[in-house]
């Protein structure tokens, strides 16, 4: 796919310093050795050395060396990184003492690592659940400025070259935020329009508010609610190309959108879709991908300050392998 060879290419010419925090999980390093091989990223691997070690040979994996190998309960930061955390959460309660405690959690500690500037992105969850990769992540790296919510965005790429950027869309929220308000609507918008500079590489983000009404066409609450999104996106970013409430036939089809949106900049020559809430969002992109055959690439985590990206538990060597590239592309970004 001409998109994943793009992202891939981008990542070898600028690399990035990405943490891989399950580092004794087998698909995680043998994704290591195959992103080392290739030049993908510079790598940093928490865990038990000689378990690295151990399980490397075992795979028979030749590339292990090249990255960075940290022991949390053996690092000579340790001390350094427990001050770090316990510096940022001590007005929430937190002591010396858990906060020692909590650099021995390689999630934490690779958080650390970037907070202070020494890594740039991290990638967990094939042991990890969603929650336990957010935490730290929140806790340490935090948001970005302006931004309060976390959301999730998908490229979804198809062979409908007229849609979108030659058939690539970006959407979001698909992944984290329930119910947004209308200011966290505004948020997921700026972000997913982002996502679609850094990762998908996106020179002109032409983003959709979508709605079951355009332009006035229905009236209800659910519909103010995105009206008032766009507004506050627009105030937020003014050099954002956003428009709603738009349905989603008039955000892609230019016959569509010259008829109910006429005038509108966005409407027919969308590249970018923002639900309006994640149960849309998710069931929208899993039906175009099981019905449509359209390939979904993510979710991709958006609006924490540096990039924290989390798998899936079932995911595979590939996964983790186009999930450090695409971390490393929004890391230049940042």
């Amino acid at each position: 796919m001409a998109l994943i060879e793009s992202i891939i290419a981008r990542a070898q010419a600028n690399r990035q310093r990405i943490v891989l925090p399950e580092a004794t999980e087998e698909r995680t390093l043998t994704a290591a050795d195959r992103a080392l091989a290739d030049g993908l990223a510079d790598i940093i691997l928490l865990g038990n050395i000689d378990e690295i070690h151990a399980l490397a040979a075992r795979l028979g994996l030749t590339h292990i060396d090249q990255a960075t190998l940290i022991d949390p309960a053996t690092s000579p930061r340790r001390e350094e990184y427990a001050q770090l955390l316990f510096e940022l959460r001590k007005k929430k309660g937190m002591t010396i003492e858990q906060a020692r405690e909590k650099v021995l959690d390689p999630l934490y500690f690779g958080c650390l690592i970037i907070k202070n500037g020494d890594a740039d992105g991290q990638i967990s969850g094939a042991l990890s659940t969603t929650g336990e990769t957010l935490r730290p992540a929140l806790q340490i790296i935090k948001c970005a400025p302006g931004i309060t919510c976390v959301s999730g965005a998908m490229l979804l790429i198809t062979d409908r070259p007229e849609y979108g950027e030659d058939g690539v869309l970006v959407v979001g929220d698909v992944a984290v935020t329930p119910m947004p308000d209308a200011d966290q609507l505004a948020q997921i918008a700026v972000c997913t329009a982002q996502t679609a500079k850094s990762v998908a590489g996106f020179d002109d983000p032409r983003v959709a508010m979508l709605s079951f009404s355009t332009k006035g066409s229905a009236s209800h609450e659910v519909v103010d609610k995105v009206v008032e999104a766009t507004r506050l996106a627009q105030e937020r970013c003014p050099e954002l190309k956003v428009d709603g409430e738009l349905q989603a036939d008039a955000a892609l089809v230019p016959s569509v959108g010259s008829k109910k949106a006429p005038g509108s900049a966005i409407a027919g020559k969308a590249n970018v879709l923002v639900f309006p809430n994640l149960e849309v969002g998710n069931i929208g992109y899993k039906l175009v991908q099981r019905l449509g055959g359209a390939v979904a690439i993510g979710p991709i985590l958006q609006g924490i300050a540096r990039p924290v990206n989390d798998l899936s538990r079932g995911c595979s060597v590939d996964d983790i392998y186009y999930l450090i590239a695409i971390t490393a592309c929004q890391a230049m970004d940042e």
